[in-house]
């Protein structure tokens, strides 16, 4: 499960499809993130990007060529479940990049914007989204959204509503 769910965000981050993911690849997402919001932001979901593609690279590249693998980040993705507060740290870090207008809270609008950065293409988050909104609010309150994210890294269950953080696993 851990790998079907990492291989896809994996692909969606490594821009370039050598099979590497690489700070070019981060920068990418953050310009990529940058264009669809606008002007205003750019400093700020950079630093979020690049921040978390150094922890990523101190943590998985084995082998210090500058390049995380999918099998890299795997290794570090079955550790996470004994290192809970490492997850919820980048959580937090992904809201703010997230929460567009700043007001502690996740909108429907809000996420769907965020996986077609991740996806590079628009995509449809309408069925989504209800399901990893927990109280129905219509909003993923910081809590909820760190659940989610601890859900979907750390955890191993098909059916948690985490595993659909970055929209529905491919086939």
């Amino acid at each position: 499960m851990q790998r079907r769910k990492i291989s896809g965000v994996f692909a969606a981050m490594d821009v370039d499809g050598d099979g590497f993911l690489q700070e070019r690849d981060f920068q990418a997402l953050a310009d990529r993130w940058r264009l669809l919001r606008g002007q205003g932001d750019e400093r700020r979901l950079t630093g979020i990007m690049l921040s978390w593609w150094t922890t990523l690279l101190t943590a998985s590249d084995l082998n210090r060529d500058d390049k995380v693998t999918l099998d890299e980040v795997l290794l570090v993705v079955d550790k996470l479940p004994d290192t809970p507060e490492a997850v919820t740290a980048t959580a937090d870090a992904m809201f703010e990049a997230i929460d567009e207008n700043r007001d502690g809270l996740i909108s429907a609008a809000e996420y769907r914007r965020m996986i077609e950065v991740w996806n590079g293409c628009p995509t449809d988050t309408d069925a989504t989204f209800p399901l990893l909104d927990s109280d129905g609010d219509g909003m993923l309150s910081r809590n909820e959204f760190a659940a989610l994210w601890l859900e979907f890294w750390a955890g191993d269950d098909a059916e948690a509503p985490g595993t659909l953080v970055f929209g529905p696993l491919a086939a």
